[in-house]
């Protein structure tokens, strides 16, 4: 019985978070409503209030999610680019790019701080960054980069990147914007390389 009751709660909390990611990327949080969000899943607002305590625990979890999916990939990519770092480069790149995406715009980069603060202090950032710590630590090793405070670089690498996303979100121009927030990005992480 109990672990039944286990899998309702669990199933009922994505059914809240599927639907309130549509409602934010298509209303924006602002204009989104609880009430048409929880009725769309067939739920009460107890049930919203019981899993998320309210309507910005709610956008919480969704912007865990997506942060949480933008990292796996920003990730995938860097593995593909066959060394560590070109691997950091293409991650810091890919997860700038992904400031396109209009979910990810809306609901991560424009709607996620403005209600929930400073992105360094989500818990999908921290992830990300030990992340980055840890590429950061084995290229110093490799001696590919300067003996700086590994700590220290990824945060200010994943800093970077995370403001060039915001930066290219928040444009008028994003197409426009986002060639230069990358390859400054790249020239800014350039920095850190060891001179031949």
């Amino acid at each position: 019985m109990a672990k039944r009751r286990v899998e309702t709660m669990e199933e009922n909390r994505a059914k809240l978070i599927a639907a309130a990611r549509k409602a934010f990327a298509e209303k924006g949080y602002s204009a989104a409503s609880m009430d048409e969000l929880t009725a769309e899943v067939g739920l009460t607002r107890g049930a919203l209030y019981h899993n998320f305590g309210d309507k910005r625990g709610l956008l919480a979890a969704v912007v865990d999610q997506i942060d949480s999916e933008m990292a796996s990939r920003a990730q995938e990519i860097g593995v593909l680019a066959g060394d560590d770092w070109n691997g950091l480069l293409a991650e810091g790149a890919a997860y700038i790019e992904m400031a396109l995406v209009p979910e990810v715009q809306r609901i991560v980069l424009l709607d996620g701080p403005a209600v929930l603060g400073d992105p360094s202090k989500w818990p999908s950032q921290s992830s990300c960054l030990q992340a980055t710590k840890q590429t950061v630590e084995r290229l110093i090793a490799q001696e590919a980069i300067k003996p700086v405070d590994a700590e220290a670089a990824a945060r200010l690498l994943s800093g970077a990147a995370l403001n060039a996303a915001l930066w290219v979100a928040a444009s008028d121009d994003p197409q426009h914007v986002l060639p230069r927030a990358v390859e400054t990005f790249q020239a800014l992480a350039s920095g850190l390389l060891m001179k031949a």
